[in-house]
């Protein structure tokens, strides 16, 4: 997406996020919202837009620079009783899942999803297979370009950032297991994608 601050492959897949954001939604949670940037890029996109980060810091660079129609809060959604319950059409977590054991994770995004309303995943995992060393290696030349043309990789000053304990095997079939129908596409630049739609209620 042109125009942003900077550059890294978290950015790289806000496109990817914004694509899922389905038509007429109106209210969106970013978990992990860092610095605010995706959750101000889907403003445009849903009527009411909340950001939530664990880290101070984060909230409050994301407050800085806070549109009116943007919420950010210091909240941890692995407090059950933190944000509400099935409170949101569309809820996105952008680097986050491998900061928690990935079941507890999913556990806690899901249930914040409204029936009727979509989960979008942006992940990361390590390499097992020689397979996914190649993958991982066919990357190296698009990142660098990429760096190149947009100014080098950065994060806003302060992110907290770790490593996933889980190879992309792990992280498919948990998905699959945790998410019945969700789609899972692993991506160029060390990412996973996962899209998930919550069944809407029968009763």
């Amino acid at each position: 997406m042109t125009g942003d601050p900077y550059w890294n492959h978290n950015v790289h897949y806000h496109p990817a996020v914004l694509a899922a954001v389905p038509d007429g939604c109106r209210t969106a949670l970013d978990v992990g919202c860092g610095d605010g940037l995706l959750a101000r890029k889907l403003a445009t996109r849903a009527k009411t837009v909340t950001g939530v980060d664990r880290s101070p810091e984060m909230i409050r660079q994301a407050r800085a620079r806070q549109p009116g129609d943007i919420t950010f809060a210091e909240a941890d959604y692995l407090d059950g009783d933190t944000l509400p319950e099935g409170g949101y059409d569309f809820v996105s977590a952008v680097a986050v899942v491998h900061h928690a054991t990935f079941e507890a994770a999913i556990t806690g995004l899901t249930r914040l999803v409204a029936p009727g309303g979509r989960l979008v995943v942006v992940g990361l995992a390590y390499n097992h297979t020689p397979l996914d060393w190649v993958i991982s290696g066919c990357g190296l030349p698009v990142s660098r370009l990429y760096a190149r043309l947009k100014g080098g990789k950065r994060a806003p000053a302060g992110m907290p950032i770790e490593d996933s304990t889980m190879h992309w095997g792990e992280v498919r079939a948990a998905a699959r297991r945790l998410l019945p129908g969700c789609r899972f596409r692993r991506r160029l630049l060390w990412r996973y994608t996962l899209v998930w739609d919550k069944p809407s209620d029968t009763a």
